[in-house]
């Protein structure tokens, strides 16, 4: 069974054992109206032949065409529509995409950053515990180490005065 909705935009195709006699509440899903429908008795229509009753397949046509007609001029600002945002969203990822890398580079720098610093202290913590046996080979090292030290001494303090 073919039902309208009241807003005459939609029309559904519902099994005619799904609504009882008594009625029953339906909703539309074009405009999600809710309303009362209760089974009639279709009433069949007479028609006399000399009246001049326009077939209902021309009305059905007409209909179409109209609709058909009227979906072109709606249609045409929707595409319109639907193609200034997907260039507006193309210019968006672009834009997006430019801010990305330059985070990604300097967060890469960062993390350069750090791990030089990491490395820089792991080897000086290498070389204080290996003093003697590096000196014991490399007499001339011993002075440098005495100095690196003494430079890391230094930079303590410096930064212990900052605070």
């Amino acid at each position: 069974m073919i039902i309208e909705c009241p807003c005459k935009k939609k029309k559904f195709n519902i099994d005619i054992n799904l609504i009882p006699i008594e009625g029953r509440n339906l909703q539309c899903g074009s405009c999600d109206r809710v309303w009362f429908y209760k089974k009639e008795d279709p009433i069949p229509e007479t028609a006399q032949i000399n009246e001049d009753i326009p077939s209902k397949e021309s009305l059905v046509r007409d209909k179409i065409n109209d609709e058909k007609s009227k979906d072109k001029l709606i249609k045409r600002p929707v595409e319109e529509n639907k193609k200034a945002k997907f260039e507006l969203s193309t210019i968006k990822e672009t834009e997006s995409k430019a801010d990305l890398v330059k985070k990604t580079q300097s967060s890469k720098l960062f993390s350069y950053l750090i791990v030089f610093i990491i490395t820089l202290g792991a080897i000086i913590i290498l070389l204080d515990t290996l003093k003697t046996p590096l000196i014991n080979i490399f007499p001339e090292l011993e002075v440098l180490l005495f100095n690196l030290y003494e430079t890391l001494k230094d930079i303590k303090l410096f930064i212990i005065d900052l605070s």
